[in-house]
């Protein structure tokens, strides 16, 4: 299915990409290989150069991965995508791919504690430094600018606050600095948000997350105009950042299911946000889809649906979380996201928990804060399992 402008994102989402084999398949074909054999010596040095299309070695080729890249092309309105081993893998190829030693990054500070490990920690050995701006208003960005500045990096709605920054805004703060603007869109994913339609130039995603949505198998993805996908593709091709085909496939069969999985999953959310923030031991919800959120006005103008995690900060302490966790018997106390089944994490001892005191507290991300992404399951069991615990946080 090559040409797909005319079709909707439900259609796409199911038929966008697919290859069929001689065999006529009707669904997608795992091809569990790590080569690919060639007709001649003459075609197997055609395709090693890029003369002839074609797979050469499952390593940066392979036809589920293929469809896979295509499909979320697709849903992501790009022209481009690379399929990685996870999230993380695909904002380290990104840079590695786009940066040099020498160059800056501006971050916002409501990132996921890996990204900021990554960007903070690792990639100052490399010579590629990062400011970190606190806020999100597109002014703080553009101070934060440098002559070398080649990249903005954003997550929106941020991880775990639910921060929203304005992407259209920033992409003009990046474009008139000489940098790009990359969104990590793990969040919405496509099913709410498209940023490259908003001005990004990329899109990252975790398809761990909701792409495969529950909870199987690891990948990431970048996607992007033609130019920069050719260039994320030269270093994922030498240094083997690689999906494999299996979890292409499973992310794939993932995929049909998203927006139907999006909208139910973000009812809920809202639907359980709306209650805790009735509940007399939260102090606050954190979460787009409430009046009270300082950017839900900017979510209902970018997005079309707010997702499907919140965070709320519990009354007291670390000691009234853990309670509240712990006396959870249906929500899974996992760090993971996305998943057809609703999670529970606290952010400052898990997900952030190598980020030091100092960057959490300018991140918002408290001792008394807790993270659920909500899943499938009933909204009346889900509040029956919060009530237990915020009966229990109380002492």
């Amino acid at each position: 299915m090559s040409d797909t402008h005319d079709f909707d994102f439900d259609t796409l989402a199911v038929r966008a990409g697919q290859q069929r084999s001689q065999f006529n398949e009707h669904a997608e074909a795992l091809y569990l290989t790590s080569s690919f054999v060639f007709d001649s010596a003459a075609q197997a040095a055609a395709r090693f150069s890029g003369e002839e299309a074609g797979n050469i070695y499952s390593r940066f080729s392979n036809p589920t991965v293929s469809m896979l890249q295509d499909r979320l092309a697709a849903l992501e309105g790009a022209e481009a995508c690379i399929a990685t081993a996870s999230g993380m893998s695909a904002i380290l190829t990104t840079i590695m791919a786009l940066l040099k030693s020498g160059e800056h990054i501006v971050a916002s500070q409501s990132i996921f504690g890996a990204t900021q490990q990554m960007l903070g920690n690792i990639l100052p050995k490399f010579g590629i430094e990062t400011t970190f701006v606190t806020g999100s208003e597109p002014a703080a960005f553009r101070a934060a600018l440098r002559p070398n500045t080649k990249l903005l990096f954003i997550e929106t709605p941020s991880n775990p606050l639910m921060t929203i920054f304005d992407i259209a805004a920033l992409a003009e703060v990046a474009h008139g600095g000489g940098a790009l603007l990359a969104v990590d869109n793990c969040f919405c994913t496509p099913a709410l948000q498209r940023p490259l339609a908003l001005g990004a130039d990329l899109v990252i995603h975790s398809a761990t997350k909701y792409l495969d949505g529950q909870g199987r198998v690891l990948g990431g993805a970048v996607c992007a105009d033609k130019t920069l996908g050719e260039e994320v593709f030269k270093f994922l091709r030498t240094t083997g950042a690689t999906l494999s085909a299996f979890n292409a496939w499973v992310i794939l069969k993932g995929l049909e299911t998203l927006d139907l999985r999006m909208r139910a999953q973000s009812a809920s959310a809202l639907a359980l946000a709306r209650w805790l923030e009735a509940q007399p031991q939260v102090a606050r919800v954190h979460y787009p889809g409430l009046p009270s959120h300082p950017q839900h006005a900017l979510a209902a103008r970018q997005q079309s649906g707010h997702g499907a995690i919140l965070s709320f900060e519990v009354k007291g302490g670390r000691e009234s979380a853990w309670r509240l966790v712990d006396h959870c018997r249906l929500i899974s106390i996992t760090a993971n996201l996305g998943d057809t089944k609703s999670t529970i994490t606290h952010p400052a001892s898990t997900t952030h928990g190598r980020v030091s005191p100092e960057v959490r507290a300018a991140s918002g991300v408290s001792e008394n804060l807790l993270r659920i992404a909500v899943g499938l399951e009933s909204i009346g069991d889900l509040q029956a399992d919060l009530a237990r615990g915020l009966a229990a946080s109380a002492g």
